[in-house]
């Protein structure tokens, strides 16, 4: 059995962690090096660092932050946000990133995502992708931080990521983002249905049942989450016994 993964996610914004509700309505939470270093002891199974206003603001990532960052935790973690060339790549990974997460750079030019595997390994290269629900009931790809519809189809983009390359896929609901009721079960499964590499389920946890759901009806091989590990509603060891004691295969070296 597959071992499933905790991925506590860190938004940083002017070097601190930020949490909102569907993007929007940012509120300070902590030191982005001290929240990692506390997750990795607590058991995380990986981290997520996203500089979720660098490409909006088309400046670079925090490479500071990285290399404070590496220094500190024992887990993999991942940085996107702002990563708009292979440069970008070797910077975030020599800065002792493990994995690179590549969203509205992609959607622009998809070659990157063909290049960083190749250079890199493509379980090097995360696709990241914001969705959101459209009128028709089916899944649009924005970018810019959520501010942009691509106008691109969520299941295709998907599909088409992997083919050029993406070793994983993060898919954050921008519909479930901070509401705490519960991941988009749909299209998580509609997704994971429809490729061959691990998928990450992003947006929406508020509660245990929530990360059961979309680890076992949702096939997600990972999730992802924020507001309930930041704000203490949830820690990481109680979270992973509920799940292994629901016959989810965890990591559990508390």
């Amino acid at each position: 059995m597959i071992t499933k993964r905790i991925i506590p996610c860190l938004d940083v914004d002017q070097g601190r962690v930020v949490k909102g509700k569907k993007f929007q309505n940012l509120e300070d939470v902590d030191d982005p090096v001290q929240l990692a270093k506390f997750y990795s002891e607590a058991g995380a199974d990986e981290l997520v660092f996203y500089d979720i206003t660098a490409s909006n603001e088309e400046r670079n990532i925090f490479i500071d932050v990285v290399e404070r960052t590496a220094q500190e935790v024992y887990i993999p973690f991942t940085v996107g946000g702002g990563i708009r060339s292979i440069e970008d790549f070797t910077a975030v990974l020599r800065a002792g990133a493990d994995k690179v997460s590549i969203n509205s750079a992609a959607v622009k030019n998809p070659k990157l995502i063909t290049e960083g595997a190749l250079k890199f390994g493509r379980q090097c290269v995360v696709l990241s992708m914001d969705i959101k629900r459209n009128s028709q009931g089916k899944w649009d790809v924005y970018i810019n931080g959520g501010r942009v519809d691509t106008g691109k189809e969520a299941i295709a983009w998907a599909k088409e990521g992997e083919k050029l390359g993406a070793g994983e896929l993060v898919v954050n609901s921008i519909d479930t983002d901070g509401v705490k009721k519960g991941y988009d079960i749909e299209i998580t499964r509609a997704i994971t249905e429809e490729v061959n590499i691990p998928v990450i389920a992003s947006g929406g946890a508020g509660k245990k049942e929530d990360f059961l759901e979309v680890l076992t009806e949702g096939k997600a091989d990972a999730a992802l989450a924020a507001s309930v590990f930041h704000y203490g509603k949830i820690s990481i060891k109680e979270l992973k016994e509920y799940l292994y004691h629901n016959h989810v295969s965890m990591r559990r070296n508390f």
